[in-house]
């Protein structure tokens, strides 16, 4: 297939709940297929038959008009809500309706049916440290703000469009963990040094790095035959960038072919954080 023709596919996230547990386990399984443009819709709150009903109308719509079927997660514990959604014309694939069964034979027990209970081995300070550490990673996002720098966990820098931003929502809302980015301006890397600001926090900093032809690509999309988004422009900017992670002994990753879950893993695993959520 030529590379301009890109698949797109709708996917369908559905729960009792929030799902956000549908739609983590689904993306990071989507995450496999970097081809494919996913169209998502997310439906929470899922609990009667009623509602079942209008979602199974909803995918067909759907399947209707784009003439493939749309992929369907659910975290749905009702099983008569669950066999309506199953009725729709779509991949039907169910997150909990195999492992359940699985587990109900190994533990010789039958499981519950309360609806939102996949949450109830979780405490609300779970939620608590995930919702707080998001809203510290858009406070703090982009350099807009650096007084609350002393109570980040980590401090992602690097060039504008090297991935800062969703690296550092995706490592609050999984993690819980408090990120705060800064990008490093021409001003800031024409002085080949670190900006006062980051200095003071230098043991928090971490840096992200990123191939000058995908970092074209990208500002491309942003800025078309603009000097920002020419190639000299960007290689100038990452010779310089990681000349500062070396001499400054930051440490730091190339992130070209990484996907979001794969950088939020390696930064775990190459800075010692740990998870404020469990």
């Amino acid at each position: 297939m030529p590379e301009s023709q890109q698949i797109e596919r709708s996917v369908f996230f559905i729960s009792d709940g929030t799902a956000i547990t549908a739609e983590t386990l689904g993306h990071s399984l989507l995450a496999q297929f970097p081809n494919v443009k996913f169209n998502v819709h997310i439906i929470p709150y899922i609990s009667s038959e009623e509602d079942a009903l209008k979602v199974v109308q909803e995918i067909n719509a759907c399947q209707q008009v784009e003439g493939e079927l749309p992929l369907v997660f659910d975290t749905l514990v009702n099983p008569h809500v669950r066999e309506i959604i199953n009725t729709a014309n779509a991949v039907n694939l169910d997150v909990f309706e195999g492992m359940i069964s699985k587990l109900e034979q190994e533990l010789k027990t039958a499981p519950t049916s309360l609806i939102g209970q996949t949450h109830a081995v979780i405490d609300s300070e779970y939620y608590k440290a995930r919702i707080d550490a998001v809203h510290f990673a858009l406070d703090n996002d982009d350099g807009a703000r650096t007084r609350h720098y002393d109570k980040a966990d980590i401090i992602l820098i690097g060039v504008s469009r090297s991935g800062k931003t969703p690296t550092a929502i995706y490592l609050s809302l999984q993690f819980g963990i408090r990120v705060a980015n800064y990008p490093l301006t021409e001003e800031d890397l024409d002085d080949n040094r670190l900006p006062k600001v980051l200095r003071e926090h230098k043991a928090k900093l971490f840096g992200l790095m990123i191939d000058a032809d995908r970092l074209v690509a990208i500002r491309t999309e942003r800025k078309a035959g603009s000097r920002y988004a020419s190639y000299s422009q960007c290689q100038m900017e990452l010779r310089a960038i990681e000349g500062i992670y070396i001499s400054e002994g930051i440490p730091f990753l190339n992130v070209s072919e990484m996907s979001i879950e794969e950088i939020s893993t390696r930064v775990l695993q190459i800075t010692g954080l740990k998870r404020r959520i469990s």
